[in-house]
């Protein structure tokens, strides 16, 4: 393994895991809370978060992190031999689809709908308590899972390959 391979797998698990974190933290406590907080209140912090996420960080980590995920897959199928080698490009594979492709598949198209609503209307919060809050927590909660399992994964991988 090359030292840019390794050093881009420390990275990747950290990244991973940090990615993991804040969509940990949305589904434990942040969407409890503002599901408690009165609707027009909550739907319209909802929606100021999910124009503030474009232009932070965390957006920089998320989208970045499938693009090194695409890479990782290349490289670990082409350079890589053994089963630290398939736990790793699994871990990226994990990322793309269970992050990447639950985001976009799953949240965002939540998001959009919740942006479209006036957050006062009687529209907004019944779409709010019925479809939102239940649905986006659920899809958050998988991206967590695979996001933290994917630092999991690439980490028992990173160790099986440096030990040849």
């Amino acid at each position: 393994m090359s030292t840019w391979f390794l050093i881009l797998s420390q990275f990747s698990i950290i990244a991973f895991a940090l990615v993991g974190g804040v969509f940990l933290a949305f589904s434990d406590f942040i969407m409890r809370s503002l599901a408690t907080a009165q609707s027009p209140a909550g739907i319209e912090v909802m929606q100021s978060i999910n124009r503030e996420v474009f232009r932070w960080v965390f957006m920089t980590l998320f989208l970045g992190m499938a693009v090194v995920s695409a890479g990782i897959i290349v490289y670990t199928y082409s350079h890589l031999a053994g089963i630290g080698a398939v736990l790793i490009g699994g871990a990226a594979g994990l990322y793309l689809l269970g992050v990447f492709g639950v985001t976009v598949a799953f949240n965002v198209p939540l998001n959009n709908l919740l942006e479209s609503l006036d957050f006062r209307s009687a529209a907004a919060v019944d779409f709010w308590k019925a479809r939102y809050l239940p649905h986006w927590t659920f899809w958050n909660s998988v991206r967590s899972v695979a996001s933290i399992g994917a630092a999991g994964l690439a980490l028992v991988g990173l160790v099986l390959v440096v030990q040849g």
